[in-house]
């Protein structure tokens, strides 16, 4: 039944992209808020707690109508649930999109487009200078994988649609403190940052390694491996930090991509970005064949 969920909705995700817009969730936003201006009065309490009950009250919905839909109708409501809380979970923006409204801004030249759509990809600033906001834009994509789409289907495989959302929801929560943090500049909101980080880096944790791997299988083996091994001298801050420089490293490594004589910068950045993209891509069939044949063998229901 998962499987079929998660084909069906994959296959709904593609040719639904006129709804991308309502997986954006702003409607939590307010609600998200209200969480955290809660958490903030409880001072005395470790800044973790109040997080993890306020994505404990987003995910509570969504696992009641599961436990209340059980087997009804031979599994029909749970399959219709499941598609529409799979679809809401990934994303919210589609990678591919993303990458080819960047490579479409750089074949026109324009340098307002060029800059929005890489910080659509990179979600901080793009940096000045060309050649690292190429290679910048590569790791993006390698990074947002998991985040928009392999670990949404780890959870969705492991937990269901449960685990799918709570997934997205602590995400969502720490995208909004670390919203709240940069437009307000309040130092109070310095631990919930930290918390919201701390707990989605936890769910990203194993989904990171399994999409690192799948990037070496993807991909090229020795330059993902030689990269995996290669690890950053300065230490990374968070778990979800650590994850995320894993991903672009190997992720990287495995597009082993070589320079070509006389090839304009332009054609280089478009040519890394669609790389990557295609990576992504091909291990996302892989994932779809794994996890079949789980589903045949009886690993996975």
């Amino acid at each position: 039944m998962k499987l079929l969920a998660l084909l069906i909705g994959l296959v709904v995700e593609r040719l639904a992209t006129q709804l991308f817009h309502l997986r954006r969730s702003r409607w939590l936003d307010s609600a998200i808020d209200f969480g955290f201006r809660q958490g903030i009065r409880l001072g005395n309490w470790p800044a973790l707690i109040p997080v993890v009950i306020l994505a404990f009250v987003f995910v509570l919905p969504i696992a009641l109508v599961r436990i209340g839909l059980a087997d009804v109708l031979f599994g029909f409501p749970y399959l219709i649930l499941a598609i529409i809380v799979l679809f809401f979970s990934l994303g919210p923006k589609d990678i591919g999109e993303d990458v080819d409204e960047y490579c479409h801004a750089i074949e026109a030249d324009d340098a307002g487009r060029i800059d929005a759509t890489a910080k659509a990809l990179i979600e901080s600033d793009v940096p000045d200078e060309l050649e690292e906001r190429i290679h910048k834009v590569e790791e993006a994509v390698c990074i947002q994988a998991n985040n928009r789409l392999f670990a949404v289907i780890f959870w969705f495989v492991l937990l269901g649609p449960v685990g799918a959302w709570t997934y997205r929801v602590t995400d969502l929560i720490r995208r909004r403190a670390v919203f709240n943090a940069l437009r307000e500049e309040q130092p109070g909101d310095a631990p919930l940052v930290e918390a919201t980080g701390m707990l989605h880096g936890w769910l990203a944790w194993i989904p990171a390694r399994l999409t690192a791997i799948g990037f070496a299988m993807a991909g090229s083996f020795d330059g993902a491996l030689s990269a995996w091994r290669n690890a950053d001298e300065a230490p990374p801050d968070t778990s979800h930090e650590q994850s995320e420089r894993l991903l672009a490293r190997v992720g990287t490594g495995a597009l082993a991509l070589r320079e070509i004589d006389a090839e304009t910068a332009a054609d280089r950045g478009i040519r890394g970005a669609t790389a990557a993209n295609g990576l992504v891509y091909r291990l996302l069939f892989i994932w779809a064949a794994v996890i079949a044949a789980m589903t045949l063998y009886g690993w996975s229901v």
